[in-house]
């Protein structure tokens, strides 16, 4: 649980951390100007941005916000997504360019991994409680009392002829 939690704390800084990384990574390895411009003007936007969506997504489930945790399936995506974009940083132009391409094809899964989690956490069918202890139940249903059928009692006013 402590490693869940962890990375619920990390998701708002990652996206601050992962674009500053990239630009220190272009700086140190000497990347050259191109790459300046890829980092300025594509990488640091876009790691931004997906973070918070990505971090949107995984906030707005409420078990995430209950327990202040996340999935297992979190921790296995963000850290796939996470490594790859620090492998950009190195910048090593022998497998810069299909890093690249798979760290976005792990970005796109990784959206739609969060998007069919809180699609299914959505769904009354699939809804969970846990215990403090992180122990999973389904609640039982509650059978509504019917409401007793009453007699209805319909009351028609005649109104007479005014008197001439």
């Amino acid at each position: 649980m402590w490693l869940r939690r962890a990375f619920f704390g990390w998701l708002i800084p990652a996206a601050f951390l992962l674009p500053l990384w990239l630009f220190v990574g272009w700086a140190v390895f000497n990347a050259g100007g191109w790459a300046f411009l890829w980092v300025l003007f594509l990488a640091i936007p876009g790691v931004f941005v997906w973070q918070l969506i990505l971090t949107l997504l995984v906030r707005a489930r409420g078990t995430v916000r209950a327990h202040r945790a996340v999935s297992w399936w979190d921790v296995l995506g963000f850290t796939v997504w996470h490594l790859l974009v620090i492998s950009l940083g190195f910048f090593a132009e022998a497998w810069w360019a299909p890093v690249m391409v798979v760290t976005i094809l792990a970005g796109v899964g990784l959206f739609w991994l969060e998007l069919w989690q809180l699609w299914s956490e959505a769904r009354p069918s699939r809804f969970v409680l846990r215990t403090s202890d992180g122990v999973a139940y389904i609640p039982a249903q509650t059978d509504e009392p019917r409401a007793a059928e009453r007699d209805v009692i319909i009351i028609s006013e005649k109104q007479t002829p005014p008197a001439s």
